[in-house]
C-alpha cells in the first residue's frame, strides 16, 4: 500500500472534520458538542495515522470503532432531540463505519499475503 493514497481514509477525515465543525451550526443538545469534537477528531487522527503508516490493523479497528462510538454518540450523550447534531452523528458515524470497513478487507489481505511495505 502506497502512502497518503486511500481514498477510504481521506473519506473518513473528511467526514470526522465535517462532525467537528458541523458543531458551529447545528441545534444542539446533552453533550453533543463534546462528542462530536472529540468523536469527530479522532476519526480524523486515526484517517491520518492510517494514511501515512498504511497497514496497521490495530488503526485501522481503531478507527472503525471511533466511527460507530460517533454514530451512538446522540444516544450516549443524550442528543437524539437535537435533530441537526443528532443526524449529523449518524451520518458521519455511518460514513466513517462503511469506509473504514471497506478499508480494512484489503488491508487484511495485503498484510496476510505478505505485500505490505515495511516502514
Amino acid at each position: 500500500m502506497k502512502k497518503w493514497t486511500r481514498w477510504q481514509d481521506w473519506a473518513a477525515i473528511v467526514v470526522g472534520l465535517y462532525a467537528v465543525l458541523a458543531t458551529m451550526w447545528t441545534t444542539h443538545a446533552g453533550a453533543s458538542v463534546t462528542l462530536m469534537i472529540i468523536f469527530g477528531g479522532l476519526l480524523v487522527i486515526a484517517g491520518l495515522v492510517n494514511l501515512a503508516m498504511p497497514g496497521m490493523q490495530a488503526m485501522e479497528w481503531a478507527q472503525v470503532v471511533v466511527a460507530a462510538l460517533l454514530f451512538i454518540s446522540p444516544w450516549i450523550g443524550s442528543y437524539t432531540g437535537a435533530s441537526g447534531a443528532a443526524w449529523t452523528s449518524w451520518i458521519t458515524g455511518a460514513i466513517g463505519v462503511i469506509v473504514t470497513a471497506a478499508a480494512i478487507k484489503p488491508s487484511m489481505a495485503e498484510h496476510h499475503h505478505g505485500t505490505v511495505p515495511s516502514h
